[in-house]
């Protein structure tokens, strides 16, 4: 397998919007909101209206993820197939996007180092979504999420009142496995099917399409959806804060390491906690989960995911804590 491959039909076909300032842009897209009914702990998320409402939002937000999608045309046309082999999309979520608004995504190339560049998205009025990095390894340069996470493993949270049940070094029972298929459910924390996503994803693909022929054997599962694979089990393994309580994506990084995860395949899941946090309105902590595919013992991706709980929606918090 080589990765300057190319064939045809071609991943995508969106019109992008090249600048002198070697940035590239892809057309506004209104992500789709599908997880208003996602639940865990017996309640419902942040991503339910009345929910969100409950917390000072102005409704559900879209899951953050979602706008991984959008970068793929960008980062093919940067870098071809190597993107979806050896991709690094690396991001801290800025401001949340609801159903109806529109979202913009665009890369800037470093001009010192040709397998690393800028990412970042914003509403169709300039409101920053996410900022971070694109890269493609298999060396991979420094991520966005690199200095945030040396941060977050070197100052103590303090006292914690709703995570304090997860600790560092925390690992996952080691038996958890994931088998990606069209048209099973993931699970409460994502009512969906990979078949429903694909009718909704912003950029679709005939390489995730039910008998793609791609160099690697078969459909591919989009980058945006690596996150689902390592959290749809994460709640039933362990890894929770203490309920009832809402809980939001911050930050979220995502790696091949070689290959794309493809349909069909089983992967095993391990996951280990690496380090936790706390900020006015939320306590947090950091998950580093790999996938490895069963079939050859062969780790395919890395999905680091910090992700916040809210302090106000745990019934008794302290206050002032």
């Amino acid at each position: 397998m080589t990765d300057d491959l190319h064939y045809t039909p071609q991943p995508f076909d969106t019109e992008l919007d090249r600048r002198v300032d070697d940035t590239v842009s892809g057309p506004l897209r209104a992500p789709a909101q599908m997880l208003a009914g996602q639940s865990y702990g017996g309640h419902a998320s942040v991503h339910d209206d009345a929910t969100a409402a409950s917390l000072g939002l102005t409704a559900g937000p879209i899951e953050g993820p979602t706008h991984f999608s959008q970068f793929d045309p960008l980062l093919v046309d940067r870098w071809g197939d190597r993107w979806f082999s050896h991709g690094c999309l690396s991001a801290h979520f800025q401001t949340m996007v609801v159903e109806g608004e529109q979202v913009r995504a665009s890369v800037t190339a470093d001009r010192s180092d040709a397998n690393r560049a800028t990412i970042d998205a914003a509403k169709a009025d300039g409101t920053p979504v996410l900022t971070g990095t694109a890269s493609v390894g298999p060396h991979h340069p420094d991520t966005a999420l690199a200095p945030r996470l040396a941060r977050a493993t070197a100052e103590s949270p303090g006292d914690l009142h709703v995570i304090d049940i997860l600790s560092v070094g925390m690992t996952g029972p080691g038996d958890e496995s994931v088998t990606v298929t069209f048209d099973e459910d993931f699970g409460d924390l994502y009512p969906f099917s990979l078949a429903h996503k694909l009718d909704r994803i912003t950029e679709p693909s005939p390489w995730y399409l039910p008998g793609a022929e791609t160099i690697w054997g078969g459909p591919i599962v989009p980058i945006e959806m690596l996150s689902v694979l390592t959290n749809s089990a994460s709640k039933h393994s362990g890894f929770a804060a203490r309920q009832p309580s809402i809980g939001l994506f911050i930050d979220l990084e995502v790696c091949l390491l070689g290959r794309p995860v493809l349909v069909g395949h089983t992967y095993r899941v391990d996951r280990e906690i690496v380090a936790l946090g706390a900020s006015r309105r939320t306590e947090s902590y950091w998950t580093r989960t790999v996938l490895t595919d069963t079939e050859d013992d062969g780790p395919t991706a890395e999905v680091l995911l910090h992700q916040g709980v809210f302090k106000d929606s745990y019934p008794g918090y302290p206050a002032g804590s």
